[in-house]
């Protein structure tokens, strides 16, 4: 017989806050769905365990069902079943859940709490997304109980009449709208049960059927097809029983990402909150710009989204890995954070945990920690820069790799007396720079990721007498040659002659914007460097980032340095006017070009000075 009825609203406006809540990813409806199957699932071990209910042979599951035919897709479940009294109450009563009416009802007699998810009332609507209507068919594990049949098509009315469900659970079928079609593609249904189901704790089996009356949850004959999950995921074992291969393999299985991730963080956490999860560190494969992680976030093995900013600190998104707590205050959905107290323990718990584990490799093997750190740089920096207090977690074990090829803490960087690190951006560019130093003995820091200028202004910020200055914007006194006790006449004769070289290359160049200098260098294979400040260059980089100018003059004086030690210099004075302004110019396109890459008009003009110049050398030209 059937009986109708009317869907009992018990929170004013409930189905427009379902609609803000549940709507915005309307595939969100199968996790829904899958994970009530598993609630009831896990109530009815719950029972069996207790007494409360006569254990049987069954295997615990999940069906899914997909008739393109019919129009039609399955959700079937065993587990404890409904009464009609229960469907009444906990379908068309809203904002009832069945989850914590149960919990309520046995929490004297256990941990009922345990692995139960979701409010079921709020969570079955979210069919309502993709289907013109719905039907339940359901039968209660207490003896006696008759099958129970309820359908609806969305509006405030239902009917509900006997069923004829013989075996313990529920079937809900969805009738899918023409504007939800895609919901019964195979293979975008295997895409959401991937994202949404995968790690569910009970086995999930999906099928294709060609006709409605063989796709009956409650009557259809199991396949032997394989479970598209899986039900024990590698951060449910405790660590010391995990082996390198299962990491890595797990690694992969989740983010489809075969190479090898550099080390891992595995979180077991029982106390002052449930939490579990694995932390990877991926290796980078663009050196120059941070690439983005995939931190997902699970409670109870029921996927709830990719990088919550509550749970996981922004710069941890650049790892990636899994995050279980059940204990997260998640509204009916399952897609949003409540506030809470306990999520921002959990985050910091996170933070903890990761700089932990990085002052672990770094103790116990540090050859590998400077191995891995070119990957985890990037992260580390960004990590300082968003959250001084993991800066000072991790500020002991920030390396400096040097133009030497050795890695070195801030502790152990050879400073010079001003505090000064001198670092390089561009090694291909800035080479003649690095020689220069190395002829000198003098250090410089490897700092040519994109996050790196950041960096630097940070720990100049945090660190008072660390100061930075790029391997081009000053000339070390260690490169200078000392002019000792000169006598006082060879002394006015080599300013003399700085003067006379310096005219010559002002007059010769003619550029009102380039600063000359003539200096002597200990080394005399470089003729000359182009030098531009550490501030002028950063409000120059500024200017260029956001596209206006800081302070007065974008256009920041650059300086050529001459070297008086060089052969080529000294010969400068005594050359005819033609190949002077010539060996000028191209004195000046050197040291341009080992300083910055060239623009096409400096590229053009420095091709054709040195096409000149090998006519000249070749005897082409006199």
């Amino acid at each position: 017989m059937k009986r109708e009825g009317q869907i009992q609203v018990h929170s004013e406006n409930i189905f427009p806050i379902i609609k803000k809540w549940l709507y915005s990813d309307k595939d969100i409806f199968l996790r829904e769905l899958v994970s009530n199957g598993c609630d009831a699932i896990k109530k009815w071990e719950h029972l069996v365990s207790m007494g409360e209910a006569q254990a049987d042979e069954s295997t615990p599951r999940i069906d899914i069902t997909a008739d393109k035919e019919a129009r039609t897709l399955t959700v079937s479940d065993n587990g404890l079943g409904m009464t009609e009294e229960e469907v009444e109450k906990y379908i068309t009563q809203i904002a009832f859940s069945g989850a914590e009416d149960f919990i309520a009802k046995y929490q004297e007699k256990g941990d009922a709490a345990s692995g139960i998810i979701g409010h079921f009332g709020l969570g079955f609507y979210s069919a309502f997304m993709v289907a013109d209507s719905v039907e339940i068919d359901t039968l209660s594990y207490l003896p006696g109980a008759a099958a129970v049949h309820w359908v609806s098509d969305g509006s405030s009315t239902y009917e509900i009449s006997d069923g004829a469900r013989q075996q313990r659970g529920t079937t809900i079928t969805l009738y899918i709208g023409q504007d939800s079609s895609e919901f019964l593609e195979e293979s975008r249904l295997r895409e959401m049960l991937r994202k949404y189901c995968y790690f569910m704790p009970y086995e999930i089996y999906f099928h294709t059927n060609s006709a409605q009356n063989e796709q009956k949850a409650d009557t259809e004959e199991k396949t032997e097809e394989k479970p598209v999950n899986n039900t024990h995921p590698l951060w449910l074992k405790a660590p010391k029983d995990c082996t390198k291969e299962e990491y890595e393999h797990f690694y992969s299985e989740v983010f489809l990402d075969f190479n090898p991730p550099l080390f891992w963080i595995h979180l077991n956490v029982d106390y002052p909150f449930n939490l579990k999860g694995i932390l990877y560190f991926p290796k980078q494969n663009d050196k120059l710009q941070v690439m983005p992680g995939e931190i997902k976030l699970f409670s109870n093995q029921v996927y709830i989204a990719d990088n919550i900013k509550e749970v996981v600190p922004e710069f941890l998104m650049l790892l990636k890995g899994v995050i279980d707590c059940p204990d997260l205050p998640l509204n009916v959905s399952r897609s949003f954070l409540q506030n809470d107290g306990d999520v921002a323990k959990i985050s910091r718990h996170i933070t903890k945990k990761v700089s932990d584990k990085l002052h672990s490799v770094f103790r116990e093997d540090r050859k590998a920690y400077e191995g891995y750190w070119q990957d985890i740089a990037p992260f580390i920096k960004f990590g300082c820069i968003k959250d001084e207090k993991f800066y000072d977690r991790v500020k002991d074990i920030l390396l400096l790799q040097t133009i030497n090829g050795e890695y070195l803490t801030l502790e152990e960087y050879p400073k010079q007396k001003d505090g000064k690190i001198f670092y390089v951006t561009d090694e291909s560019v800035q080479a003649s720079y690095i020689q220069l130093f190395k002829e000198n003995g003098i250090n410089a820091a490897l700092l040519g990721h994109a996050i790196d200028s950041h960096f630097i202004s940070f720990l100049e910020y945090k660190e008072k007498d660390l100061k930075f200055a790029r391997i081009d914007s000053d000339i070390g006194d260690a490169m200078k040659e000392d002019a000792g006790e000169e006598a006082q006449d060879e002394k006015a004769k080599e300013e003399e002659q700085a003067k006379q070289i310096t005219d010559i290359f002002v007059k010769e160049l003619g550029d009102d914007k380039l600063a000359i200098q003539a200096q002597r260098l200990k080394s005399a294979e470089t003729p000359a460097v182009m030098l531009l400040s550490e501030y002028e260059r950063r409000i120059q980089d500024m200017s260029a980032q956001y596209g206006f100018a800081f302070g007065n003059d974008v256009s920041a004086k650059s300086t050529l340095v001459l070297n008086l030690n060089n052969p080529i210099i000294q010969a400068v004075p005594k050359l005819e006017d033609e190949k002077c302004a010539l060996v000028c110019r191209t004195v000046c396109d050197l040291a341009r070009i080992s300083h910055k890459q060239l623009t096409p008009e400096e590229m053009s003009e420095f091709l054709q000075h040195n096409v000149k110049l090998l006519s000249y050398v070749a005897g082409i030209q006199e």
